[in-house]
């Protein structure tokens, strides 16, 4: 799909993609993509379609490397075939841009699972190891790393089966890395130690993951928490000692056979299948059938959602053909840059420098130069003048993306921001999304408190840690203003409110101070609370209150 023309345009259903896959119904997506449950029209099958969201204004450069990490994830699948991992069908062309088909699996993941329900059993666990190291162990046998193994890649289907699913920053072992952006290496509460340090990345990469998803499940969070500091979250993943779980007996020796910081003293895939075959429940049962909500939209992909189409199929003497082979790379990538150095735990609290952090030591491109700007108490990337005379405004682009199981929300900002994951545990458990400006100097963020007034909290526990959450505990906050912004929900729930303040953030080893200014809009909403935040740069402050009302203009959560 090429880009859309109005950034803000919601991409629509019912569409016939190569003249033979319809789009039914949305089911996931993030900020660059979408992934649709539909029909093959020639087969009358259903499919899973992941579409390729460009937006208007994306500089070339970009826009191609978006497009090959569709195609290196249907090029991963297409030599892995195997019950645990998703089929690849088809790759798709439509106005030039591709479309990867792939199995529709009626599944919910073990992260929403984990959510809903906490900590699994041993025979729950049991079926996933088996299922995910099956799937691995082929993998690895076509020579494909994939590098992000984590809970919400496991997909664990209706009838129970375990599908390894995303493989969109898997590598051939015989390829070289992506270079040219930022495409995240992995997940840091379930990255591999030598994956965060810069090493390069082998099979054993993904039996960490294993291990960590595994540990995530056993003790109903993960091995370690990133509490909006993903650079503290990878720094203790490389330097700190290796959690252990709590859970004894099989389950718990298998999770530190796993979680080993020496690859080559991870055990193997094979013998993770062999001591878990005793703990596995009778062929044919159901031990996830309780914890399915049969409610989720990615469980009730195969209700139809629209109504049979009035035409008749292609006649048998013109099928429709498969689409076109995705072809040679877009561009020829670089060599393998040299690892970054060893990182130093920071405890820094600037929530856009430190997710910029993030950023930078995820491209295997610039790992040495963001570690001696971070450790230096400086932004990972320069900064760019502001204000500059002649300076054009930014093209605004659609952003879209799923935050906690079951919530998405869609927000207009400038092209070209990087996006990023976390987890917070205060006031209570949110999900959240990052976007940061390609200098650092910009940060937005969605946060979803999910069933946050149901738990007993109200927005006074929220305004409660604001200090904490501002600063990470290192430094000061001040509030500017707080005010109600609407009315307030049904039966007497609270009312959306604004608040506006500044921060001053203690400076990496000795460095300079970090001062910045930040707006934020609270929204409840279904019981959950949404917290939209806008953080500048003190110089910017100016800005503020003109960007944050764009913000919210086009700010979109589930009705």
């Amino acid at each position: 799909m090429p880009a859309n023309e109005d950034p803000a345009a919601e991409p629509e259903a019912n569409r016939l993609i190569a003249d033979r896959y319809r789009l039914e119904q949305r089911i996931g997506g993030g900020a660059m993509g979408i992934v649709w449950a539909g029909t093959d029209e020639l087969l009358r099958r259903p499919v899973a379609v992941k579409e390729v969201l460009l937006p208007s204004g994306m500089p070339e450069e970009e826009a191609a490397e978006l497009r090959e990490r569709a195609l290196r994830e249907a090029r991963a699948v297409a030599l892995v075939t195997h019950p645990n991992v998703v089929t690849l069908y088809d790759v798709a062309r439509e106005d030039g841009e591709p479309f990867v088909v792939m199995e529709l699996v009626p599944s919910q993941s073990l992260a929403a699972l984990v959510s809903e329900h906490g900590a699994l059993g041993d025979p729950q666990l049991a079926v996933v190891a088996d299922g995910v190291a099956a799937g691995l162990e082929a993998a690895h046998k076509a020579g494909i790393v994939h590098r992000d193994v984590k809970p919400g890649n496991v997909l664990i289907g209706d009838d129970g089966r375990i599908k390894l699913s995303d493989f969109g920053i898997a590598r051939n072992i015989s390829e070289r890395t992506l270079t040219s952006s930022g495409i995240m290496l992995g997940t840091p509460a379930f990255i591999a130690p030598e994956v965060a340090s810069g090493e390069p990345v082998t099979a054993a990469a993904d039996l960490w993951g294993l291990g960590a998803a595994l540990y995530a499940a056993a003790e109903g969070e993960p091995p370690y928490d990133t509490e909006d500091d993903p650079v503290a979250t990878i720094t203790e993943v490389v330097r700190g000692p290796v959690p252990q779980p709590s859970r004894g007996g099989e389950i718990g020796a298998l999770i530190s056979a796993l979680m080993v910081k020496d690859p080559a003293a991870r055990i193997a895939p094979t013998e993770v299948r062999r001591r878990v075959q005793h703990l596995l429940p009778e062929a044919g049962s159901r031990p996830f059938e309780m914890l399915l909500d049969p409610d989720a939209p990615t469980v009730k992909v195969r209700t139809p959602t629209r109504p049979r189409q009035e035409q008749p199929p292609p006649a048998p003497s013109e099928p429709a053909p498969l689409a076109a082979d995705p072809g040679p790379l877009p561009f020829t990538p670089r060599e393998e840059p040299p690892a970054p150095p060893p990182r130093r735990r920071s405890r820094w609290g600037a929530v856009a420098l430190a997710f910029t952090g993030v950023l930078v030591f995820a491209l295997v491109t610039a790992g040495a130069f963001a570690g001696t700007r971070v450790l230096a108490g400086q932004p990972p990337l320069p900064q760019a003048p502001s204000g500059q005379p002649g300076r054009a405004a930014p093209q605004l682009v659609r952003y879209v993306a799923e935050v906690g199981d079951g919530g998405s929300f869609s927000v207009r900002a400038p092209a070209g921001y990087e996006m990023f994951r976390s987890i917070r545990q205060e006031p209570a458990k949110s999900s959240l999304v990052h976007l940061v400006s390609p200098d650092g100097g910009t940060e937005i963020a969605v946060e979803r408190f999910r069933n946050y007034y149901r738990q007993g909290h109200d927005e006074q526990d929220y305004l409660d840690e604001l200090p904490h959450r501002a600063t990470g505990g290192h430094g000061s906050a001040q509030l500017q203003r707080d005010r109600i912004t609407g009315a307030p929900g049904p039966a007497g729930g609270e009312a959306p409110r604004r608040i506006d303040y500044a921060a001053t953030q203690q400076g990496v080893l000795g460095g300079t101070p970090q001062n910045r200014v930040a707006a934020e809009w609270l929204l409840p909403k279904n019981g959950d609370l949404w917290v939209l935040r806008l953080t500048l740069p003190q110089q910017r402050a100016h800005e503020r209150d003109a960007m944050f009302d764009d913000l919210r203009e086009f700010f979109r959560t589930p009705a």
